[in-house]
């Protein structure tokens, strides 16, 4: 299997695309972090987590703007040095991820989108541009993973073990994920109406019938969620800056 260290010549800066849209869903409270403000807005050297998002995607060459729907009652966005740019466009999200994300998905035309985390900082351009590389290719897009590394435990409701699940062909999924504009909106819309649980956007895709490009990624694209996850989130976001 190839791993993210021996796909880097590979994937260099090979953009085939250069007028996507990314889409971040920032509507959520982010109940288990415990704090005093939705996650995304907690900070890290002076900047929110959905700042060092927004920041390092627009950074893309490939990326031309990025929608970030928040919640109908947010007061933090105001505030974060994202309102003076541009390149940004706000609209207000849903109760549900895939509610914010259709909302996204309504104020730009653009042919491609990325829909990617807003409490996920650390992801590395390489990888976004292995992940158009292979959206572009692939019929049903394509989305950022890494295998499963762990023995892998399947619970009862007692909280025992049921069963060993086997990790072959396992991965967790992460994001950006990348997709025709008009396929993922069908698909999400068609979801929702059938009240199907759309966990992720490659999930939408799939109940479609699609069956969405895997793409090994750094493992070190966290998604901040439990307390802990700040202080990683920070050394992770120190390294990738040291490395330019």
């Amino acid at each position: 299997m190839n791993t993210p260290a021996s796909d880097e010549k590979a994937r260099a800066s090979h953009t085939p695309v250069s007028d996507v849209v990314a889409i971040v869903p920032a509507a959520g409270v982010g109940k288990r972090m415990r704090a005093a403000c939705p996650k995304q807005y907690l900070t890290i050297n002076d900047k929110t987590l959905l700042e060092h998002t927004v920041h390092y995607l627009l950074a893309h060459p490939s990326i031309s703007q990025v929608v970030v729907a928040i919640g109908a009652e947010d007061e933090y966005f105001q505030d974060t040095s994202l309102v003076n740019d541009e390149r940004v466009i706000v609209t207000t999200g849903g109760r549900e991820r895939a509610d914010s994300v259709l909302a996204g998905l309504k104020v730009t035309n653009a042919t491609w989108v990325m829909v990617h985390d807003a409490a996920r900082p650390c992801v590395r351009h390489d990888d976004i541009d292995a992940l158009i590389l292979a959206a572009t290719e692939h019929e049903d897009g394509a989305l950022l993973a890494c295998p499963v590394r762990d023995t892998m435990k399947r619970g009862n409701r007692e909280n025992g073990v049921d069963s060993t699940v086997c990790r072959e062909q396992l991965w967790h999924a992460l994001t950006p994920q990348m997709f025709k504009r008009e396929s993922l909106f069908t698909a999400l819309e068609s979801a929702l109406a059938r009240s199907l649980a759309v966990t992720d956007e490659a999930s939408a895709i799939e109940f479609a019938g699609g069956s969405p490009k895997l793409v090994v990624g750094h493992a070190d694209n966290i998604k901040v969620t439990q307390p802990e996850d700040l202080a990683l989130a920070a050394f992770f976001l120190t390294q990738r800056a040291t490395q330019g």
